[in-house]
């Protein structure tokens, strides 16, 4: 604004326009020009007011006559309709006296008058105007999509009509404008049009007209619109009230909650406060700037003062905030009073809007954000129990260095923000992990971490929780929360109790067949114990081979350089090359293990009805398939690799297995050859020479091809060795192997699993089998599935012993239970430490005994899962009493397992397996008398299935035989379960391990002696990256639980007894794991510094057993005489590891269906006497005592060994003369305790021959 006060001219600073005013130079500068006289700036082109004269009222009192002139004409209306009510109120009282008055002449114009009367109601008039209502209402309403456009609508153009003002804020309060030149104009025009058409929607739709008029947006737009077409005609502009606009901003919100931006309450209540404090901010600054700028009026405007808009915003601020500086203040007597009454408001307002603000913004979640995913990158999602401590093994497991490079992105979501070290943990993995805080239970949350696209979601469970139930409960909500949102997704999580895995199945998305997993802690705890009561140690090397652990190299001889050796290795899986396509498993199995330094022991098969299963060291029977996934026991996953690059044609003279990789030559596509094809390049591979060149495909060959092709269809599945097959066309034309080639290379003619007639899998075709047709089928021994030993349901009461009943029995090679728990203790599930060792490829008499020694109370709750099961004893009393361990023969078990239901109920982590610890030292510290030795040592309990000690001295199979007895409870076999990793010290006294170490290294963990359930934490990562793991680990350890018996132990909580068939009975055909010993048998030659790599080979060609690792005394390296007859896990030893004659070696066996025939047969051995089956429990003295065999002199070894090089001609034929079609012999060796070889000294050497009669099953 430009004002002249006297004969010079003061000009606004603001001012962008020049005065074309023509003063007289000459004139007296004191001369002074009338107060009133006010000039503005003008241009000649504008028709504007030559004197200059301000307009300003003109625009405020164009919106006082809108708004006082609108509000008189509302309260008009209201008056007149309130008097018009009033009077046809009042006629309709007095019409309503007179028909009281006169009642016969208003019945008689009754029906009239009523007819009159409606045709009196404008019915088409209310319609109208009503319809006009709802239309406008719709269309202000944020409720369409149409209202929801307008509305967003009218607030940004809002925004651009408050953005016009901070433009013209910097030109005069009132300046001369031309609408046609002036763009800035005519675009606040428009907006105003708008406005005023949205003002009249608004007005329609309005119930109540006085309200809507006083509205604070009604008095914006009273004040901002109608100046907009003053400023047209008068061709002028002023500034004004056109700031009010900014009180829009307090809409702001509402806009963002119909654009489904803002959600949560916090987020609104945010907005709400900023958008209210901003406009207030903004309305006072553009108040104070309009009267600074303008003066008092009643000082005729000469106090003003040149301010600019964003100066009286910093003037509001400071003022607000009670800084006060000074730099800037009001000067006019209507900015002071103003500021009087806004520092009330305003001071209030800052004190409570300012630190709610501060709080909101502060509480805000800081990992609350979502997830953006990156192309060509998976990601998962892990929720659950997310702490320092399951995160860091998560992590550790899943981003090892041995797996291939992993592309995957890890997304934690919790409801609770990570503490400082787990903060940490993710920032030191920030490229592969990103933690938001939220719940899986909410939708919105599993929006933000885009569950929808994610690769699978992976759900941690607390294992130390005091409520396991429960526990599960929360994963089961968590699991049907996400298959709720979204259905496809893959879901691995953990449980806790097994029985709790039932309620999966009632998830109708839930499907194990599209990568569902529920990886059942308790369940697979009690396997892996379970198979340590067959084979010690079992549960620490398979723990070890589904972790990843890295190579420790010590170059020290210790017993820690060979353990640590066995740790580095790992289970992976990689798909055969095409060059093993036709070979049988045996054959590809050795190839693996001496040409690419591979262990294989089981493949991914497909039957002829394309359904999956996993095979365990399946045979000969098994031919491989195009595409056959193999599991691989190696230290690398970069190693497996060789499995999937070998081509014979490229590979078959390389030595170094590093050198084999991907080459460049074409492979055949075995699935498209014909037979003939496939098993010529069969047979040449075995035999070692080129097609060409080899002539192990007779002529004849050629002449049957269409029968062969009968034989052998293109389906690998029932494609025999090739070798066998063809041995009626090399009856004829013999082969130019030499048999010593034939015998290296696997395709001898005696192989134990050959067979020219049948095939494994049918069996209605192995011999002896057609006494299943004579047997009583009214009889159940085994489970529906045929899987598991299954008898009637016995009462807890029969199966309850007494102490003096106990010591009676005399038991003996049984299985000992010590639990502790009482009635509120949860359950551990004994089942699944029962069925392991209730497996159906078991014979009966090779079942050992099971007794619980344990509260009574708590077992009656576990009895109801029990009770089928045979051989199942209970010892009501406590494991800390040494009078019930004496009663139950602790010294002559083969396993004692040391359990607690308790440990989930303590606070503290230290004292959570007191119970266990104080048992395991109990036991330990026990001291047993030798009186009882003779009957131990020749218990039938101690003799392996198929080796009786009535064979003779030149039987290639020798007895193994305990020592005689235990005198001290430190040698007992003994597996104690755990909770806390670091009280793993405490078990034994005599090690150096340090608390901060790792389980893993550990002494008590590597001899197998203490497992703890951290371990299985691996499972999990293990599982994403090949869910056929889960299947693998669970086949191995459980005993053959399959999802069917999952299924049926969820209808009915028990097994379910069923009459043997020969598809059930052809469920026993699996093999098992077991501890083959070196000191006597027929591997007693390699025992004494034979090579690991000839044994594996050997054990391999002659019996189908697949060795896969050693427990060796720890001492065994030091050669001394006292040695400690403690051993520890040594895991897939390289080919030339050196053994010791006391080394035991885990072994994956076939099921022998001779082992378990009645030895009755034997009528013509001298022994026969003592060839009777028995249980393990019996206890047999012999009518004569053998003659012990000393070991210790080198002389006699030697002697041994010399002699039985000797008889290797008379082994050979034992086999071979046997009649072509009977049914291979394998040998079977009986799962053996820890301290059964403990001392070579003390064995005593028994043998028997394989009967050659089918087994008949002992009654349950």
């Amino acid at each position: 604004m430009l004002v002249v006060a006297d004969g010079n001219g003061s000009y606004g600073s603001s001012s962008r326009m020049s005065s074309n005013i023509n003063l007289n130079k000459n004139k007296d500068s004191s001369v002074s020009i009338s107060k009133m006289d006010l000039i503005i700036p003008f241009s000649p082109e504008v028709p504007c007011d030559n004197n200059g004269q301000r307009m300003w009222w003109a625009f405020l009192a164009s919106s006082m006559v809108t708004f006082f002139g609108g509000l008189f004409i509302i309260l008009l209306w209201r008056t007149l309709k309130y008097l018009w009510t009033v009077c046809c109120h009042c006629n309709i009282k007095n019409k309503e006296a007179q028909k009281v008055n006169n009642p016969m002449n208003s019945q008689a114009d009754g029906p009239t008058k009523n007819q009159n009367d409606k045709e009196d109601v404008p019915v088409s008039e209310v319609g109208w105007m009503t319809s006009v209502k709802d239309w406008a209402g719709v269309m202000i309403s944020a409720q369409t999509l149409t209202g929801r456009v307008l509305v967003v609508l009218v607030f940004a153009l809002s925004i651009g009509a408050l953005g016009i003002y901070f433009i013209d804020s910097s030109d005069p309060i009132e300046s001369c404008q031309n609408f046609y030149k002036d763009f800035t104009l005519q675009i606040d025009m428009a907006f105003n049009v708008f406005f005023l058409l949205y003002f009249g929607l608004r007005f329609i739709a309005a119930n109540d007209k006085l309200w809507f008029w006083l509205e604070v947006n009604s008095v914006v737009d009273f004040f901002t619109v109608p100046p907009v077409f003053v400023s047209v005609y008068l061709n002028r502009s002023w500034l004004g009230l056109r700031f009010l606009r900014a009180l829009r901003l307090i809409q702001f919100s509402e806009i963002l909650q119909f654009l489904n931006i803002l959600k949560t309450s916090n987020s609104i209540k945010l907005v709400n406060l900023c958008s209210i404090f901003i406009s207030t901010w903004l309305t006072a600054a553009g108040f104070i700037h309009l009267v600074e700028n303008s003066g008092d009026p009643w000082e005729n405007f000469q106090n003003s003062q040149p301010l600019s808009y964003w100066e009286c915003v910093y003037l509001l601020m400071v003022t607000m905030s009670t800084v006060g500086y000074g730099d800037v203040y009001a000067r006019t007597t209507l900015g002071r009073l103003f500021m009087v009454f806004f520092i009330l408001g305003g001071l209030a307002m800052f004190a409570s809007y300012v630190p709610e603000i501060i709080e909101l913004i502060g509480n805000r979640k800081k990992y609350g954000g979502s997830y953006s995913a990156v192309n060509g990158r998976k990601h998962i999602v892990v929720c659950g129990h997310i702490t320092l401590e399951s995160v860091s093994n998560f992590l550790k497991d899943f981003l090892h260095k041995d797996r291939d490079d992993v592309n995957v992105e890890i997304v934690f979501l919790h409801n609770i923000s990570p503490n400082l070290e787990l903060e940490a943990l993710f920032k030191r993995h920030f490229t592969q992990v990103e933690f938001y805080q939220g719940s899986v239970l909410n939708p919105h949350d599993l929006a933000r971490v885009k569950i929808e696209s994610a690769d699978a979601c992976l759900i941690l469970a607390n294992k130390y929780c005091a409520d396991p139930d429960a526990e599960d409960a929360s994963n089961i909500m968590r699991v049907i929360s996400i298959k709720n949102y979204h259905p496809k997704i893959r879901i691995i999580t953990q449980m806790l109790q097994y029985h709790n895995k039932a309620h999966l199945l009632n998830i109708p998305s839930w499907n194990w067949k599209e990568g569902d997993d529920a990886i059942c802690l308790a369940e697979l705890k009690a396997g892996f114990i379970a198979q340590s009561c067959l084979a010690q140690g079992l549960s620490t090397m398979l723990a070890n081979l589904f972790s990843m652990r890295s190579y420790i190299k010590i170059e020290e001889d210790t017993w820690q350089k060979y353990y640590l050796e066995g740790v580095a290795n790992e289970m992976y899986t990689e798909y055969l090359s095409s060059a093993f396509v036709g070979l049988s498993f045996p054959t590809v199995c050795e190839l693996c293990y001496v040409k690419l330094k591979l262990l294989l022991i089981a493949i991914e098969y497909k039957s002829e009805q394309r359904e999956s299963s996993i095979l365990i060291n399946p045979g000969n029977h098994v031919k491989m398939q195009e595409g056959t996934l193999g599991f691989f026991i190696a230290s690398d996953a970069k190693e497996v690799k060789r499995a999937f690059f070998y081509c014979k044609a490229c590979h078959d003279d390389i030595t170094d297995p590093k050198r084999i990789k991907k080459c460049g030559c074409k492979r055949m596509t075995y699935s498209k050859m014909s037979v003939y094809k496939r098993m010529k390049l069969a047979c040449c591979f075995d035999c070692g020479r080129s097609e060409h060149d080899c002539s192990c495909m007779s002529g004849s060959v050629h002449s049957n091809m269409d029968s062969l092709q009968r034989a052998f269809p293109l389906s690998s599945v029932s494609v025999h060795d090739c070798s066998t097959s063809l041995r009626a066309f090399e009856d004829e034309h013999p082969s130019t192997l030499s048999p010593k080639k034939k015998q290296r290379n696997g395709g001898m003619r005696n192989s134990p699993n050959c067979s020219p007639k049948m095939t494994r899998h049918d069996p209605l075709l192995i011999p002896g089998n057609e006494q299943i047709e004579n047997m009583d089928t009214s009889v159940k021994r085994y489970d529906s599935t045929g899987m598991f030993h299954w008898c009637p349901s016995n009462d807890i009461e029969k199966a309850i012993l007494t102490r003096s009943e106990a010591s009676m029995t005399v038991l003996s090679g049984h299985v000992v239970v010590c639990i502790f728990g009482d009635v509120t203790s949860a359950l551990v599930g004994l089942r699944n430490l029962v069925m392991p060792l209730r497996a159906s490829n078991f014979h009966y008499h090779e079942l050992k005994p099971i007794v619980f020694v344990g509260s009574l109370d708590y077992l009656k709750r576990e009895w109801e899962t029990l009770h089928n099961f045979p051989k199942v004893s209970i010892l009501p009393g406590t494991p800390l009493s040494r009078a019930d361990l004496r009663a139950v023969n602790i010294n002559l078990c083969d396993m004692c397992v040391i359990l607690s239901a308790n440990q989930s109920n303590i606070d503290d982590a230290s004292l959570q397996d007191k119970e266990c610890i104080l048992a395991t030292l109990n036991i330990k510290s026990m001291q047993f008398d030798d009186s009882i030795g003779i009957l131990q040592a020749n218990s039938q309990g101690f003799t392996p299935p198929g080796m009786d000690r009535s064979s003779p001295d030149n039987s290639p199979v020798h007895g193994l035989v305990r020592q005689t007895s235990i005198t001290t409870g430190s040698n007992i076999p003994i597996i104690t379960e755990l909770v806390n990793d670091s009280n793993v010290q405490f078990l034994d006294q005599d090690d150096d391990d340090d608390p901060d170490t790792e389980l893993y290294l550990t002494q008590p963990f590597a001899c197998g002696t203490a497992f703890a359930i951290s371990v299985l934490d691996s499972l999990m990562s293990a599982t994403y990256f090949n869910d056929n793991i889960l299947t693998l680990i669970r086949t191995l350890v459980t005993g053959g639980a399959t999802p069917e018996l999952e299924g049926l132990l969820a209808e009915e909580n028990a097994l379910r007894g069923g009459y043997s068939t020969p598809q059930t009975l052809a469920n026993r055909d699996r093999c098992r794991v077991a501890q083959l010993a070196l000191y006597d048998g027929p591997f007693a030659d390699l025992g004494d510094g034979g090579c690991y790599g000839d044994l594996f080979c050997k054990a391999l060609k002659t019996y189908n057993m697949l060795c896969f690792g050693i427990y060796r005394l720890r001492d065994a390296h030091l050669s001394t005489p006292g040695q400690c007859t403690k051993r520890y896990v040594i895991t897939n030893p390289p080919y030339e590891f050196e053994l010791v004659p006391t080394d035991l070696i885990f072994c994956l066996m076939q099921f022998d269906h001779n082992a378990g025939q009645s030895r009755v047969s034997l009528s013509h051995s001298s022994h026969s006497s003592h060839s009777s089956s028995k249980k393990s429990s019996s206890v047999h003295i012999p009518a004569t005592n053998r003659q012990n065999r000393s070991s210790k002199a080198r002389e006699a070894r030697d002697k041994q060994n010399a002699t039985r090089m000797n008889r290797m001609g008379p082994e050979k034929r034992w086999f071979t003369d046997e009649a072509e079609n009977a049914y291979p012999r394998n040998i079977q060796i009986k799962p053996m305790s820890t301290h059964m070889a403990n001392q070579v000294n003390q064995y005593k050497s028994t043998s028997s021959l394989i009967p050659p009669i089918r087994e008949v099953e002992d009654e349950c």
